[in-house]
């Protein structure tokens, strides 16, 4: 056989390689694209001119997140989060626009102690789809119904309040669970004789039974709210069904 066709035949078969590495690894990428952002693959591929070109996108927006200060809450600022929501939300029965107006400002404030930017709406929406996609389309049907202001219905308000609650709690439990994590390994080690002294654990488990028991109360003050809110709505109903009558003066 002859030299030059020897050649030529690795030079095919290491072109013909590399093809196949090169799409492999391409299908590789979309899959873990795919499954890391969701819904949110497919809307950033029909925004964009082709798969690939979203691919990029979405990989930058990975490359950014890296470089961000992202950071889990404390127990303690956890809580507060959970009052100031809890107080929005009873807001809500009396003041709908003006409680919806506060929950985004209150979600802008919770990003911000995350570690995430809060410059730009369309920043935000990028930068929270890398760790929190299941929850991005909430916030954007949240955001647009708290930018029309008074022309928002009061089902369409509650319909934000609900996805703007969604997001909140994704974001205030995301990173909680490794802190927990972290937070019973040291209940574990005291338990096994490194902590001498006893009276820390015991002081340890006092607060813990103070934080559910404060966590169970916002959780019913929380139920109690969306009842008073379910039962105006449904008085508002009946009193625009009533009939016209001499009896109520025609009103």
């Amino acid at each position: 056989m002859p030299t030059w066709l020897i050649v030529l035949i690795v030079v095919v078969a290491v072109a013909v390689l590399g093809a196949v590495i090169w799409l492999v690894t391409q299908e590789m990428q979309r899959k873990r694209l795919q499954q890391r952002f969701g819904p949110e693959y497919d809307r950033t591929v029909a925004e964009k001119d082709s798969p690939r070109a979203a691919q990029r996108e979405l990989a930058e927006r990975e490359r950014r997140h890296k470089e961000l200060d992202i950071r889990p809450l404390s127990a303690s600022a956890r809580e507060r989060y959970a009052r100031e929501w809890a107080q929005v939300q009873e807001k809500f029965v009396d003041q709908p626009s003006a409680a919806v107006t506060e929950a985004d400002q209150l979600l802008n404030s919770l990003m911000a102690e995350r570690g995430y930017p809060t410059e730009g709406y369309e920043q935000q929406l990028a930068d929270l789809s890398v760790r929190h996609a299941k929850t991005l389309e909430h916030y954007r049907a949240a955001h647009t119904t708290q930018q029309k202001h008074d022309g928002a219905s009061t089902e369409d308000l509650r319909d934000a309040m609900v996805r703007y609650r969604t997001v909140f709690e994704d974001l205030l439990t995301d990173g909680a669970d490794d802190e927990k994590h972290h937070d019973d390994r040291g209940h574990h080690e005291r338990r096994n004789g490194h902590d001498h002294s006893g009276r820390d654990h015991d002081r340890d488990t006092d607060h813990d039974r103070d934080t559910d028991h404060d966590h169970d109360h916002d959780h019913d003050r929380d139920r109690d709210t969306e009842r008073r809110v379910a039962d105006r709505h449904g008085t508002e109903r009946q009193a625009s069904a009533t009939p016209r009558t001499e009896s109520n003066g025609g009103r």
